[in-house]
């Protein structure tokens, strides 16, 4: 993957057929303007998170955050497990540290009501309701996120705080107008596509109340240099992620001010892209850990076989390689974006 990114205009020139780049193109153009329609984000979601909650189980932290972790230095920071090896309870440390990150940059206060699109496994709207006090209203198109957020919601005594919505967001309902104190979204807009950003953040600003409201929303980004509304289909859009799109930083500043009619004041702008190696790496590791033929078998007969679950594993594999190289070289970034309302400040200054 490093060779290949530090190589690519060469090799890309040399090895892309006229055949491979006419492919290209009208992959770009069918995901641009067909990839995410209502019917077939619900398709997207099936195929991209509706497989078996064990395998997300395995390699994922306790939280169940399939996003990137922050890491600090009591973990020895973003390259701790190369110098000083990994440790148990690291990813888990990283990844609430981020929930708490994201909710802190939302300045939610006991008694607020949050809308998060894209749930997960719900853990950032537990956290949210457990230590924060706030409520929730979580978004998702996937039934097996659903049922196992609304488990685990269940468990940690916060039935009547986190809600949980099998809906697309462009179904907000009428009664969520101003109803919002924060909204929230965890690398979710990769799922939305180009076309459809205004819409996206006219909907949050719908959505959120004229003053005093917060919005953070985190995603995989293209550096400016490299962005498209028109994305081809390439392995992650084949095999994990059917038809996403990965925006720019400047994109979705640009659609949240188009989509609000100018209602949100840029607040903030983080990239985390260093932190997602580290992520990725610690994935695999508890990948090959934990997860078994056996476990996954129950779910995907198919990979009954050895050497069917073996190019399985493999596939997941190469896919937290190919990730990671591509955010350790500056190809992709990982952007987070806080949005207030105007005249609104984040702290008391006089």
């Amino acid at each position: 993957m490093d060779l290949w990114l530090e190589n690519q205009s060469g090799m890309e020139d040399t090895l892309s057929s006229v055949v491979a780049r006419v492919s290209s193109a009208v992959s770009g153009l069918y995901n641009s303007f067909l990839g995410q329609t209502r019917s077939q984000a619900r398709l997207n979601a099936i195929a991209s998170y509706d497989q078996s909650n064990v395998l997300f189980k395995a390699f994922l932290s306790a939280e169940m955050m399939y996003s990137c972790a922050l890491w600090s230095d009591s973990e020895g920071g973003v390259r701790g497990d190369l110098e000083d090896g990994p440790r148990p309870g690291d990813l888990e440390a990283a990844q609430l540290r981020k929930i708490r990150h994201v909710l802190n940059k939302a300045r939610v206060r006991p008694g607020n009501r949050i809308l998060e699109f894209g749930s997960g496994w719900g853990g950032l709207a537990i956290e949210a309701a457990r230590t924060y006090g706030c409520e929730v209203d979580t978004l998702t198109l996937s039934v097996e996120q659903k049922t196992l957020a609304e488990e685990r919601v269940k468990a940690a005594g916060l039935e009547g705080r986190v809600r949980v919505h099998l809906l697309d967001y462009r179904e907000t309902p009428a009664e969520w107008e101003n109803a919002f104190d924060a909204f929230v979204s965890i690398e979710m807009l990769e799922h939305v596509g180009a076309k459809h950003y205004n819409t996206y953040f006219k909907l949050v600003d719908f959505a959120l109340k004229p003053h005093n409201a917060s919005a953070v929303v985190s995603a995989s980004t293209f550096p400016e240099s490299r962005y498209t509304g028109y994305q081809a289909e390439d392995f992650m859009r084949r095999y994990m992620w059917p038809n996403s799109c990965l925006p720019s930083a400047t994109a979705l500043i640009t659609a949240a001010q188009t989509g609000s009619s100018g209602r949100f004041t840029l607040e903030g702008v983080e990239n985390h892209a260093a932190h997602y190696p580290r992520t990725l790496r610690e994935w695999g590791r508890r990948l090959d850990l934990n997860l078994t033929q056996d476990m996954i078998a129950k779910d995907y007969p198919g990979l009954r076989e050895r050497a069917d679950y073996d190019a399985f594993k493999r596939k997941w594999h190469y896919l937290f390689a190919y990730a990671g190289a591509g955010f350790a070289k500056g190809y992709i970034t990982c952007h987070m974006l806080t949005f207030i309302r105007p005249n609104d400040t984040p702290v008391r200054c006089d």
